[in-house]
This record gives C-alpha cells, structure tokens and sequence, in this order.
C-alpha cells in the first residue's frame, strides 16, 4: 500500500475516533442535563394503588364530577369506598377505605378530611 494512502486512513480513523469521542461526550453531558432538570418521581399511595388495582376498571373521572355523585362530602366519600369494596368482597379494613377516600379526596373531591 503506498504511504499516503496509510498516512491518510490512519489521519481518518484518529479523526473518526475522535468525532465519536465527542459524540459521546456530548450525549452524555446532554443525558446528565436533562436528568438534572427532571422531577422526582413521586410514590403513588396505597390508597391510589387500591384504587388503581380495584377500582378503576368500572370509573372513569366522570364519574367523581358529575352532577349526580353520590359521595357529597367526606363521610359519604368514605360510605361510598366502604360499599362497594364490599359489594366486590374486597375485605378492606378501615385503614384501606381511608387511605382510598384521601386519594379521591386529594385527586377530586377536596373534602375537608375528618380523619
């Protein structure tokens, strides 16, 4: 192979390594600054896991703002969470009920609690 041709794939291949060195450095700095600036991911309750896991199949939030909402304030809230975890057996304690009724209350109704 004549020199110039060495000289010039060896002059390439520094230059392609160097042009993915900084690729990846800026990749990198690019992940470090938007992980920066991104929120904390919050723990969900276990009231929202609940009602997550339990409850959500048949609500849609329609159903905590409509007009008709059964649940007026944070005594029939907790009636509401209390009936239907029995109609579907559930067997939530007290402690359960309550921990579903604040989220709701936190997410819609904003009850005044009286835990």
């Amino acid at each position: 192979m004549p020199r110039n041709i060495v000289k010039l794939m060896a002059t390439n291949s520094g230059a392609n390594m160097l042009r993915r060195s900084v690729l990846a450095l800026l990749f990198a700095s690019f992940g470090i600054l938007t992980s920066a600036g991104a929120q904390p991911t919050r723990e969900a309750t276990r009231g929202e896991l609940l009602y997550s896991t339990h409850c959500i199949a048949c609500h849609s939030t329609q159903v905590h703002w409509r007009e008709k909402k059964l649940a007026a304030d944070w005594k029939t809230l907790q009636s509401q969470i209390r009936r239907w975890q029995a109609v579907l057996g559930l067997g939530w304690g007290m402690e359960d009920i309550a921990e579903v009724a604040r989220y709701l209350n936190d997410l819609y109704y904003h009850y005044p609690a009286q835990d």
